[in-house]
């Protein structure tokens, strides 16, 4: 089942609408659809590599506009949806990080493999607040999704397996990466006093990435 999706998803790289499709992909995928938009989008940028960067930006509205729309079905009575999706261990999980830390557990989710569609719902569930929500989607979801296009628009089909093998390890590292800046930051003049904001973001980062797999 979930093959035929995903060839009946690839299938509209070949047709006029491709675009429009990309869209409505993304925006369908942030809240109940299973199939990420990044196969449809590096279809299209390999076959037109020059337009990578404005799909990208399609996709990123469509996604961030699809979390909108999770964040809302959370807010008017999600938990039921939510309950389908993790069971309610995972959700109490996920109820504990947005107490703690909201948009960084968003932004975490919309850049890494993380499924964005159980925190977008969630998100509206616990009442996360809107802004924060949709920044940190913007950021995450257009991150993700301009630096495949960006790789696309320079590399080509040469850097398609690349891509569809290693992406989800690079953004794990990236946000590896993003610990190790915080790490660092504390230990800057200036941000001893704030050693325990600091710590609890990263204490935050380091808990996603153990549990990227449970969230799965």
């Amino acid at each position: 089942m979930f093959k035929k999706l995903i060839d009946w998803t690839l299938a509209w790289a070949k047709t006029p609408y491709g675009p429009l499709a990309l869209f409505c992909v993304a925006f369908a995928e942030s809240s109940f659809f299973p199939v990420p938009p990044d196969l449809l989008l590096i279809a299209l940028a390999l076959t037109k590599p020059s337009e990578a960067l404005i799909l990208a930006a399609i996709t990123t509205v469509g996604s961030v506009s699809g979390g909108m729309f999770g964040y809302f079905i959370g807010l008017k009575g999600g938990r039921p949806i939510l309950k389908r999706l993790v069971d309610e261990e995972k959700i109490r999980k996920v109820h504990d990080y947005f107490q703690k830390y909201e948009a960084w557990a968003i932004f975490i989710a919309a850049f890494t493999p993380i499924p964005y569609k159980v925190f977008a719902i969630a998100a509206g569930v616990f009442y996360v607040d809107f802004k924060g929500f949709i920044l940190a989607s913007i950021l995450g979801r257009g991150l993700r999704f301009f630096a495949v296009a960006t790789l696309l628009y320079f590399f080509g089909e040469r850097i398609k397996g690349f891509i569809l093998e290693y992406f989800n390890l690079f953004s794990i590292v990236f946000v590896v990466l993003l610990i190790l800046g915080f790490y660092a930051l504390r230990y800057l003049p200036g941000w001893r006093s704030k050693k325990e904001t600091q710590g609890g973001i990263l204490s935050l980062i380091k808990r996603r990435l153990k549990r990227i797999k449970d969230l799965d």
